[in-house]
């Protein structure tokens, strides 16, 4: 198994979750990908509406695209932590 060697990301010691943030900054590779995906933002967008560099931006998508299963399993352990607190996550469509 290879390790990455991110230029742009890294793991939060003070962080309960396994996925990488952008370095220096409390923002998510993962936020930064779904903002992209979104808001239909390209790469440059996001960049520039994040002011990180645009290098981050595309390692955050390779990050995240090859960390499917991790994310994943952190958004349903996250789930699991909010319903357990009394959020309902559930949609509440007034329609």
């Amino acid at each position: 198994m290879t390790t990455t060697q991110w230029q742009y990301l890294e793991k939060r010691p003070d962080s309960r979750k396994q996925q990488l943030y952008i370095k220096g900054r409390r923002l998510k590779a993962f936020s930064v990908w779904c903002d992209m995906i979104v808001e239909q933002m390209t790469p440059e967008e996001v960049a520039e509406s994040k002011d990180i560099p645009l290098g981050a931006v595309y390692e955050a998508i390779e990050y995240c695209q090859s960390n499917q299963d991790l994310l994943q399993r952190e958004a349903e352990t996250e789930r699991r932590h909010l319903e357990e607190r009394g959020y309902s996550l559930e949609s509440k469509n007034p329609y």
